[in-house]
C-alpha cells in the first residue's frame, strides 16, 4: 500500500547494511537495523490501538529509539507531535489536551508528574529515556520486526509542531506528508546532498531543523548521521574529521569559533556548512570564513514552512541574506495593509507557496483563514526585502516592527549599525512604550569579552548612519540576550523586561 513519505525515506533502504547512525558512544545502527527498530515501535502503537491520523506526543531525550519513533509513526500513519524537552508540565498539558493525543511519550523522570494531566485527558503513557531504555522500548522488544505499512495520500499528515507562541497560545502547524516530503527531495538536490555524505548532526529533534530538514534529507540520499545527543564543542570537534557536512544554528558556530582547535586544517575536507533557526550575524560569516576558508550557507525556513529559500550551493552566499528562494517555492514582499506586491528594494511582508507550505493550523480555521490565502500565499509574519539580484533580507517579524511618532522603525537596519561597532559582540533593538511618541526603539549591547563598548561613539555612529526617528532612545550594555532553544533572540522578553524603561518620563 502506496504511504509516500514512509516509501520514499524509509522502505527505500530496506536490507541495506550500510551504517545510518553512527553513535557518540562509538557504536553504530545500520539502515536495516534502524528500520527493524521502527517496526517494532509501529507494532507497539498498533497494539496500544492508534488508528491512522491519531496523534502521538513524545517529549524525551535524543537518541535513536526517539528517532525510530518518528519512522513508526510515519508507517502506522500516526501523526507525529514532538515536543520541547524544556517544556514544563503545565505547557504539555496544553499540547496534549489541544492535539487530543492518544498517546505521550516521556522521559521516566516526568512520569509521576504526566500520568495524571495523560489520564484526565484520555491518553495512554509511556517512557523513553536518553538510553532507549523505557516502558516503550520493553513493549517493542517482543514486537515483530516487520509491520504492514499504512496507506497514506501525500494530503495526510504525518506532522504536528506547535509555534513557539510569543504571542499567546502555541499554534500546532498541520505538515503532511508531501510538505514533508517534497522539502526534503528540494534540499537535498539544492545542497547536493548524495549517499556519500555524512552529516554531523548535534540538532535537537523536536524541532523542524533536526527532525525534518537535517533527518529527512539525509534519509532522502541514503547517507548517515554522526548522531550526537546535543551540540558539546569538544565531541563536535572530535567527530568532524569523519563528517562531509553539518547543520547548525548561529551558536554552533559561534561556540566553534572561540574553540582554538577548530581550524581549516580540522575541517578542510568538509564539503558544507548550513546554518539556520536563528540570523546569522555578517561578522560571523567573516571570521569562519577568515579561520576555515568555508562560507556558511544560510537559509530560510519556519515551522509551517519548512525551508523557503537558501543560499546557494554554487554562486555567492551573501552575508546578511538567506538567499534565493527554492526551486518550488514561490515568494513574494507585500504591503501588510493591502496585500499589494512590492516592488524590489522595498520592505515588507513576506508571503511564500509551494509545496512545502502547511495545511493549516490544527483546530483552529479562523487562524488559518487569516494566515493562509485562498491562492495558496502563507503570509509568514516576517518583513524583508528583495534585493537587485534576488537575495532575500529578512528585516524581523512584524510583532517586532516599531512605530515611533508614527513612523516605522525596522529594529534589524539599527542592529546591523550597533554590531558594526568596536567592541560589539552583538545586538538586539526592540520597541518598548513611550509617553511621547507611543513607542520608541532601545538598543540591547553585547560586548565582546574583556571589551567596553564605547556608548558615546557607538550613538555618534548611529546618528550619522540612520534618521534621527530610527535612533534608540536608550542603548543598554547587557551579559546577554534571552534566546530559545534554537538560538533565536527573545525579544518579548526583552520587551517585558524594559517595557517600564520611560514609564514617568515626560516627552
Amino acid at each position: 500500500m502506496a504511504n509516500p513519505l514512509h516509501d520514499r525515506l524509509f522502505a527505500a533502504h530496506e536490507g541495506r547494511t550500510e551504517t545510518f547512525l553512527h553513535l557518540a558512544d562509538g557504536g553504530a545502527l545500520s539502515y536495516a537495523e534502524f528500520l527493524a527498530l521502527s517496526a517494532r515501535l509501529a507494532n507497539v502503537l498498533a497494539a496500544a490501538g492508534l488508528a491512522p491520523g491519531d496523534r502521538l506526543a513524545a517529549q524525551v531525550p535524543k537518541s535513536p529509539e526517539a528517532l525510530a519513533l518518528y519512522a513508526a509513526c510515519a508507517q502506522a500513519g500516526v501523526v507525529f507531535l514532538p515536543l520541547n524537552t524544556a517544556y514544563t508540565v503545565e505547557e504539555l498539558s496544553y499540547f496534549i489536551e489541544n492535539s487530543g493525543a492518544r498517546l505521550v511519550v516521556c522521559d521516566p523522570g516526568q512520569q509521576a508528574a504526566l500520568a495524571p494531566v495523560a489520564a484526565g485527558l484520555g491518553a495512554q503513557i509511556e517512557t523513553l529515556d536518553a538510553r532507549g531504555a523505557g516502558s516503550l522500548m520493553d513493549a517493542a522488544r517482543d514486537m515483530p520486526a516487520a509491520f504492514e505499512t499504512v496507506a497514506r495520500s501525500e494530503d495526510d499528515l504525518a506532522g504536528l509542531l506547535y509555534t513557539s507562541g510569543t504571542t499567546g497560545r502555541s499554534k500546532g502547524a498541520m505538515l503532511t506528508q508531501g510538505n514533508l516530503l517534497s522539502n526534503a527531495l528540494t534540499l537535498a538536490e539544492a545542497w547536493r546532498f548524495d549517499a556519500d555524505d555524512v552529516l554531523l548532526h548535534a540538532l535537537p529533534i523536536f524541532h523542524t531543523h533536526g527532525l525534518f530538514v537535517a533527518t529527512n534529507v539525509m534519509l532522502a540520499v541514503g547517507g548517515a548521521m554522526i548522531f550526537l545527543p546535543k551540540f558539546d564543542p569538544d565531541a563536535v570537534i572530535a567527530r568532524l574529521p569523519e563528517a562531509t557536512a553539518m547543520m547548525g544554528v548561529p551558536t554552533f558556530y559561534t561556540r566553534l569559533l572561540d574553540d582554538q582547535r577548530f581550524s581549516g586544517e580540522l575541517v578542510a575536507h568538509m564539503r558544507l556548512f548550513v546554518s539556520g533557526s536563528a540570523p546569522l550575524l555578517a561578522e560571523t560569516h567573516r571570521r569562519f570564513e577568515a579561520r576555515t576558508g568555508h562560507r556558511i550557507l544560510e537559509r530560510y525556513g519556519m515551522t509551517e514552512t519548512n525551508m523557503n529559500t537558501s543560499n546557494p550551493y554554487e554562486g555567492e552566499r551573501r552575508p546578511g541574506t538567506v538567499g534565493v528562494p527554492l526551486p518550488d517555492v514561490d515568494l513574494k514582499i507585500t504591503d501588510p495593509e493591502t496585500g499589494a506586491a512590492l516592488p524590489r528594494g522595498e520592505i515588507g511582508m513576506i508571503e511564500v507557496r509551494g509545496p512545502n507550505v502547511f495545511k493549516g493550523y490544527w483546530r483552529m480555521p479562523d487562524k488559518t483563514a487569516e494566515e493562509l490565502r485562498p491562492d495558496g500565499f502563507f503570509i509568514t509574519g516576517d518583513l524583508g526585502m528583495i534585493d537587485a539580484d534576488g537575495y532575500v533580507h529578512i528585516v524581523g517579524r512584524s510583532k517586532d516592527l516599531v512605530i515611533s511618532g508614527g513612523l516605522n522603525v525596522y529594529p534589524k537596519e539599527i542592529e546591523l549599525v550597533l554590531d558594526a561597532q568596536p567592541g560589539v559582540l552583538e545586538s538586539a533593538v526592540v520597541g518598548v512604550p513611550h509617553p511621547d511618541l507611543g513607542e520608541t526603539a532601545v538598543g540591547l549591547i553585547v560586548a565582546e569579552p574583556d571589551a567596553r563598548p564605547d556608548i558615546a561613539a557607538i550613538e555618534e555612529a548611529v546618528r550619522g548612519a540612520l534618521a534621527r526617528f530610527k535612533h534608540p532612545r536608550k542603548l543598554l550594555v547587557v551579559e546577554s540576550l534571552p534566546r530559545n532553544a534554537m538560538g533565536k533572540v527573545q525579544k518579548n522578553a526583552l520587551r517585558a523586561r524594559y517595557r517600564d524603561l520611560f514609564a514617568g518620563v515626560e516627552g
